[in-house]
């Protein structure tokens, strides 16, 4: 049978505290990677994540940067090659909140805002991450996108263009680290469910469910072990892919 095993492996997960990251980490952790735990303001999760995973059996450090700043990162990039090591895997997770609405009523500085927690996040993050990958010859980059970047609704503009930006930067990185045995993915997630949904009772929305071929919402989880497929030996020949886990809602075409 085959499984999932991240053993030895380092991972670093930013947005780590939130709702999506927190399981990743955990997932991750599971199979066996040690996590650098990353967070911006929200220490005391980021805290519990680290326990949560030291209850595994994994090592675990807590680590605050703002990843669309570069002095942040560099400084967050020490940190963690201080208390834990040199990161095999990084997933790019952490995102900025903004109220959506439509192109004529955006602040411009939402777009700028979404700029840099998509585009210059995976930007920072190579560049302060990826050396000690193409030194060893191994590597495993995987960022979190969303169905809006297929879908491109109303009142989604800021979000999709930081997306589809990202996206950009993600398929050239992808070709740019190939020869050195590094991958760049991809994962996108639909509508997920997260502990808030299920804390409120919120779970189900028929009519968003009616446009799913599978006919439900996914699961944090869902994304979550997404993320560990890519970051393991598995998808070892797999590179610049968009996998969309949204129960078929977008389907990217040949």
């Amino acid at each position: 049978m085959l499984a999932i095993d991240l053993s030895g492996r380092l991972a670093l997960v930013t947005g780590a505290s939130g709702q999506l990251g927190r399981v990743i980490a955990r997932t991750l952790a599971t199979a066996g990677a040690d996590i650098a735990v990353h967070y911006l303001t929200n220490r005391e999760q980021a805290d519990t994540v680290c326990a949560d995973i030291r209850s595994l059996g994994r090592r675990a450090a807590a680590v605050q940067a703002d990843v669309g700043d570069q002095e942040s990162v560099e400084a967050m990039q020490r940190t963690v090659a201080e208390q834990l090591g040199e990161p095999d895997i990084v997933v790019c997770n952490a995102v900025s909140q903004y109220r959506w609405t439509t192109v004529l009523e955006q602040e411009v500085a939402d777009y700028e805002s979404q700029f840099r927690s998509c585009v210059m996040q995976n930007v920072l993050m190579a560049k302060a991450f990826a050396p000690a990958m193409i030194a060893r010859g191994w590597g495993r980059f995987v960022a979190t996108s969303t169905e809006c970047a297929m879908q491109n609704a109303p009142n989604q503009s800021a979000y999709v263009s930081g997306k589809r930006g990202m996206d950009g930067v993600l398929r050239v990185l992808a070709k740019e680290l190939g020869p050195n045995g590094i991958t760049v993915n991809q994962v996108a997630p639909g509508w997920t469910i997260s502990e808030r949904h299920r804390a409120s009772g919120t779970e189900r929305s028929e009519s968003y469910e009616r446009n799913v071929p599978l006919r439900r919402r996914g699961e944090d989880f869902d994304i979550a072990n997404a993320v560990a497929f890519f970051a393991s030996d598995l998808a070892g020949f797999i590179t610049g892919v968009f996998l969309p886990v949204s129960g078929g809602t977008v389907m990217p075409a040949i």
